[in-house]
């Protein structure tokens, strides 16, 4: 071997080491870059110069080893470290981190796609999910059920600030105990007015006009226009108030009886309702001539009138009925109220009475009966039936349960159907006595704003609004390789598909090979100072050494020089 090559063969130390000082130099200062691989330098032998390439051992001696000499080092290979990086809470929701295997999905441009560890995303201006460079975040899409389909690729919007639909009750979950040392409710209350009768001294009846009838005084009680506002209170809680307009809304006393059946929200089917309605007494039990209100059985039904519940707002008569009760209700029972929405996402109060109807030896059964103010038909009343419980408490069975608001005339969808369910319910006695009916839970909302999202570690992306409501945008894919090291780096945290690397694979994350999504969270780089440094020494010493080959070699040459002169 010639000084000469002594001299390229120390060249070629000096390119080697020189190339681990770049890839060290590039790993301290990716240092603190999000989600950084790190990288080292792997050296390999160059050609050998073989002078002899040995003998066997025979019979005379053991042979010889090869002689060879070599002519330096060159790069063999760059090698990426893919090995996971410490997980840094940020706080920020945009922020992802993958905790396993697995790349983040991007696409720059239509039809290109790159992928990237560096999860430091944020929304830009139409609300997109981005990389810091403006490439879109792929999800895979969700429909608007939520449902999601791992065959189609999008961009996530999150469209914070924006308003959803209002949804409207359909299911209404009640809870609670009804009680089964309660009282049965066998009889409603009966309010009675003054007797009614004409200026001649004609007791009143249905078909009498309301124009004919007179006060003790004999001056008449009703002129045509009058208006009558109704206002009662039913098991303790004020009713609806409704406008009766003498010769508008009906003109005989009859009418105004089936206007007060409505208004009151009575039930007046004979097989459900107990006999409750409003009539006008033929003088058999109460005197002629009088207005009867009959309520629903049990305290909880029971109708309160005085002289103040019906006023004439127009005529001379400004309380024409005064009330009084002849009959007091038996049976107890319990009342709530709750809201529901319609489908604009106006708040609809609705109303739920229940009265024991039955004990037997196979066990309890209420009646409950629903109403609303806002059904805008000319009665508040919904629907009755029944809730059943065996011997040991247990919910049975229901009926009657679909109910229907009607809704017209205020730009909502009508009729609203909506169904009560009452199977958590109890028919167990309680310690003080009383019964407790509560909403658990309903369907319906108002409209809301979307004001923040979270993403789930398999990748969910859910909007929450400001109505309580969720939505689900889509689900954060994730693409793996079958060489992870055959990726290209692009710059910006970014790699490309390899000639060596395989095709990307996309995934739910969770699923196949790829690790989970942490939100609020960064991957840290993966670069160890002190080994970075040790690497850095190794280096600079391999260059020095290989520097000193290349003085010694020209050394020799100069002597050699010497001699020539």
């Amino acid at each position: 071997m010639s000084l000469t090559s002594a001299m390229l063969t120390g060249f070629t130390g000096i390119n080697s080491n020189s190339t681990t000082v770049d890839t060290v130099g590039n790993n301290l200062a990716n240092l603190n870059t999000t989600a950084f691989k790190s990288q080292r330098t792997l050296f390999e032998t160059l050609l050998y110069q073989t002078i002899s390439e040995g003998e066997g051992p025979n019979a005379q001696g053991g042979g010889t080893l090869p002689r060879q000499i070599g002519f330096g080092s060159g790069v063999a290979a760059i090698q990426r470290n893919f090995d996971q990086g410490g997980l840094e809470g940020t706080g920020l929701a945009s922020d992802l981190a993958i905790d396993g295997d697995g790349f983040f999905v991007l696409a720059p441009s239509e039809g290109e796609r790159i992928y990237t560890r560096d999860g430091a995303f944020t929304l830009d201006a139409s609300q997109t999910l981005v990389s810091l460079d403006g490439a879109p975040v792929q999800v895979f899409e969700a429909d608007a059920s939520g449902a999601i389909s791992t065959d189609t690729l999008t961009k996530l919007v999150l469209p914070l600030g924006a308003a959803n639909q209002a949804i409207a009750t359909s299911e209404v979950l009640m809870d609670g105990h009804l009680d089964s040392r309660t009282n049965p409710a066998t009889l409603g209350a009966i309010s009675t007015s003054q007797p009614l009768a004409t200026a001649s001294g004609v007791d009143a009846a249905a078909t009498t006009a309301l124009t004919e009838l007179v006060d003790a005084n004999g001056l008449p009680l009703f002129a045509t226009d009058d208006s009558l506002v109704i206002r009662g209170s039913k098991g303790g809680v004020a009713t609806r108030e409704s406008t009766f307009i003498v010769g508008t809304t009906g003109s005989t006393l009859g009418d105004l009886a089936a206007h007060l059946e409505q208004a009151l929200g009575i039930n007046i089917d004979d097989t459900t309702g107990g006999g409750a309605g409003v009539t006008i007494s033929d003088g058999t039990d109460l005197p002629a001539g009088s207005l009867v209100v009959r309520s629903n059985p049990g305290e909880i039904n029971a109708i309160e009138l005085d002289g103040a519940s019906i006023t004439n707002t127009t005529g001379l008569a400004t309380s024409p009925f005064s009330f009084a009760t002849t009959t007091s209700p038996v049976g107890q029972g319990v009342t709530t109220s709750f809201g529901a929405f319609d489908s604009l996402g106006q708040q609809l109060d609705v109303r739920l009475r229940m009265a024991l109807e039955s004990k037997s030896d196979t066990g309890t059964t209420w009646r409950f009966y629903a109403e609303s103010a806002d059904d805008t038909d000319a009665s508040p009343f919904l629907g009755t039936g029944t809730v059943s419980f065996d011997v040991n408490g247990q919910f049975v069975g229901s009926t009657g349960t679909d109910l229907t608001i009607d809704r017209a005339g205020v730009g909502s969808a009508s009729p609203m159907p909506m169904q009560l369910d009452f199977s958590r319910l109890t028919g167990l006695a309680s310690s003080d006595g009383s019964s407790e009916l509560v909403m658990a839970s309903q369907d319906g909302a108002p409209a809301g704003i979307l004001t923040g999202y979270e993403i789930a570690a398999d990748g969910t992306v859910t909007g929450t609004y400001s109505n309580q409501q969720t939505q689900v945008f889509g689900q954060v894919a994730l693409a793996t390789f079958t060489n992870t090291e055959g990726l290209v780096a692009l710059g910006e945290n970014n790699f490309a598909v390899g000639l060596n690397s395989g095709d990307a694979v996309l995934v739910a994350p969770q699923t196949s090979a790829a690790g989970r999504v942490i939100a609020g969270s960064l991957e840290q780089s993966n670069v160890e100072i002190a080994r970075e440094f040790i690497n850095l020494i190794s280096a600079s010493t391999g260059i020095s050494s290989a520097g000193r080959v290349v003085r010694v070699a020209d050394d020799l040459l100069q002597e050699l020089l010497l001699i020539a002169r």
